[in-house]
């Protein structure tokens, strides 16, 4: 096998030495429709199927060249992986087109340094819906069986607007704009690439680092950055062990349950995950919608009792139980069974600790309990004193890797 020439298509067809080393190949490998548009004699065509192993297994017995049409820019979520996994980076001569993400946001007019790129192409899409709900601006690679349509279906009611970039590049290609409402309703055709963003931030502020990647900064933030009610709030210390449990980050949903002030579902936001917190009083929700504006956090704040209010929710990473009235065992079974990954607690007395424990090891998670005492140090005249916060329990149960 000698070198593999990987040619990236687009608009305006390719250049005249990527036709050159297409014409000479004696194996052309890509999509059958790549193969038609241009022309490849069916004796030396093969096209893409299934798992790739069948290609990969001709390109190696290929004695002479090779060549591999792919749309776009197939180093960006693309073939180019594949290739260098199996025959080593040397191998490959790769002469990209235009990615169908940054020709989808400049036919947008939309600036997208600071987008995140994710992929629902022969993955679970589940992770990128969630960046979806968590992020201002992400392009979204689509695939037959999760399109825009399943996507828009998923973020109705979140504000978000949608441009979807079909079939660039090709006669029949077009570009919508809309809502969720109106995207989900509609039929389209592959491929296609979908942009999903915030239309108030939609162009933001200057950055440095290309998808707003950089540290948030710190965590386990004061009270005093948090609007709540008479102390309703997890304190900073506990909080840090509670995230530290949880684990949010990019692609993972959180179910904050009896939020409270949101303290933790907007911390578990800030940290890079979706996060939905449950109340059901209304002036705490708005509280938590206040909380969430001031620290640049996406939200969703769900009004409602729990468990009846977690019926309908997506299915959450991680969950984080705050508020415990007389539904507690209730809740902590839902949230137990629904849960891909763990569940966290806090508790006062310990009264509730074990049946607590219980009730997630029923559901198949391992227990870790943690008694939790802070003190601060407050002055007194000229001296200081110790002053303990109250102690707190806090249950973490954790499930394997779905």
């Amino acid at each position: 096998m000698t070198d593999i020439a990987v040619l990236g298509t687009g608009r305006g067809g390719i250049s005249v030495g990527a036709r050159a080393l297409l014409d000479h190949a004696e194996l052309v490998v890509g999509g059958g429709r790549h193969l038609l548009d241009f022309g490849v004699e069916p004796e030396r065509a093969l096209a893409l199927q299934g798992d790739l192993s069948e290609a990969l297994d001709r390109i190696e017995k290929t004695d002479g060249s090779v060549a591999v049409l792919a749309s776009g820019d197939p180093g960006f979520f693309g073939i180019v992986r594949v290739l260098a996994e199996r025959f080593g980076s040397e191998k490959l001569l790769v002469l990209p087109a235009l990615s169908a993400v940054s020709e989808a946001f400049a036919r947008a007019g939309i600036p997208w340094d600071d987008a995140i790129v994710v992929s629902a192409h022969g993955r679970d899409p589940r992770r990128a819906v969630n960046v979806c709900r968590a992020h201002p601006k992400v392009a979204v690679l689509t695939s037959p069986a999760f399109g825009p349509a399943e996507l828009a279906g998923a973020l109705e009611g979140l504000g978000r607007s949608f441009v979807v970039a079909e079939r660039l590049g090709e006669p029949n290609e077009r570009m919508y704009e809309g809502d969720a409402a109106q995207v989900a309703l509609m039929s389209w055709g592959d491929p296609n690439t979908v942009v999903v963003y915030d239309p108030a931030r939609a162009v933001g502020a200057k950055g440095w680092i290309s998808g707003r990647s950089e540290s948030r900064g710190r965590w386990a933030l004061p009270e005093g950055e948090f609007e709540h009610r008479s102390g309703m709030i997890t304190k900073p210390e506990v909080r840090a062990l509670v995230l530290a449990r949880l684990g949010p980050g990019p692609g993972d949903l959180v179910w904050d349950v009896g939020a409270g002030s949101g303290s933790v579902a907007v911390e578990c936001a800030r940290l890079g995950a979706a996060a939905i917190a449950v109340e059901r009083d209304g002036e705490s929700c708005d509280r938590i919608r206040e909380n969430a504006t001031r620290h640049h956090a996406y939200v969703q704040v769900v009004e409602g009792e729990a468990p009846e209010a977690l019926r309908g929710l997506p299915e959450p990473d991680a969950v984080f139980v705050g508020g415990t009235g007389e539904s507690f065992e209730e809740i902590l079974k839902v949230a137990a069974v629904r849960a891909r990954r763990g569940v966290v607690l806090t508790l006062i007395t310990l009264e509730r600790v074990v049946p607590a424990a219980e009730i997630l090891k029923g559901c198949g998670l391992a227990v870790e309990t943690t008694f939790l005492q802070a003190s601060r140090m407050k002055g007194v005249g000229s001296l200081h004193r110790l002053a303990a916060e109250t102690p707190v329990f806090v249950v973490a149960g954790r499930r394997g890797e779905p």
